[in-house]
């Protein structure tokens, strides 16, 4: 069954817990959707896992709608949430929209994703207005590294944790349908959880939350340049793919491959 905006509703009304995965392509999107996933996020994360940068800040409105594309043609069931990446909705209201019409439109996503909480209320609210669903994003936001000189967990004190609260009722009001909580307290994002009427999705934010997303070149041991704290590796897929190289390598320097059963 298709799920939908409807379905992270009810999903958080039943207290059923919601299932994200990120994915850059159609085969890894067909596996994931016959898994039975609720959620495919086509993340500005392939800025680094995908395209080799050392942040998100360099991936393009081309290279979104080129990945969403893909993964849309292998999610039959999942609902797929394509980030909206840097520059393309702080700049203006009028970006914001243009640029999401674009992601639904050439990227054939079923949602958008923004990072932010009071400052992109606007561009949320006149996004979904358009009749384009919003998932928000609090807490680490990648886009904002700089400002936050590294990757840190935010929230870790009262002010910033009552910004957070804040922040996410606001994302809310302005009509997002769900809100990413990233590197947040486990229980801070378990008392935003527990305020919100729309579903939060936890990465790094503890167990509290309605639902959970990785990427999943983490959760499958693919990529190694760096591992975040709250990274569990549910297989070790890196060291199966570099063991079938090495026997392929063997096996064609040794004149064993291609054998009768693999030629014409």
């Amino acid at each position: 069954m298709k799920n939908t905006v409807s379905t992270f509703k009810k999903a958080k009304e039943n207290k059923q817990k919601l299932t994200m995965l990120t994915a850059y392509d159609y085969s890894t999107a067909k596996l994931f959707d016959d898994a039975g996933v609720d959620s495919i996020l086509v993340g500005d994360s392939l800025g680094n896992v995908i395209l080799g940068y050392e942040d998100t800040l360099s991936v393009t409105m081309e290279d979104m709608i080129h990945h969403g594309v893909a993964v849309s043609r292998g999610a039959k069931n999942a609902l797929v949430v394509v980030d909206m990446p840097f520059m393309s909705y702080q700049t203006s209201v009028y970006d914001a929209v243009y640029n999401a019409g674009r992601i639904m439109k050439e990227g054939r996503a079923g949602a958008v994703k923004l990072e932010g909480g009071a400052v992109v209320c606007p561009q949320i609210k006149a996004i979904t207005e358009c009749g384009i669903p919003v998932v928000g994003h609090l807490g680490l936001t990648p886009q904002s590294v700089n400002a936050f000189g590294g990757y840190k967990v935010q929230g870790r004190d009262d002010d910033a944790a009552e910004r957070l609260i804040d922040d996410a009722h606001k994302v809310e009001e302005a009509g997002a349908f769900a809100v990413v909580l990233e590197c947040v307290p486990a229980r801070l994002a378990e008392t935003i959880t527990n305020e919100l009427s729309i579903p939060t999705i936890g990465i790094g934010a503890g167990k509290g939350c309605d639902g959970q997303v990785l990427v999943y070149q983490d959760m499958l041991g693919m990529f190694s340049d760096y591992t975040p704290k709250f990274v569990k590796r549910f297989a070790n897929v890196g060291e199966t793919i570099k063991e079938a190289v090495r026997l392929y390598i063997k096996e064609v320097s040794d004149g064993l491959f291609p054998d009768d059963e693999h030629s014409y």
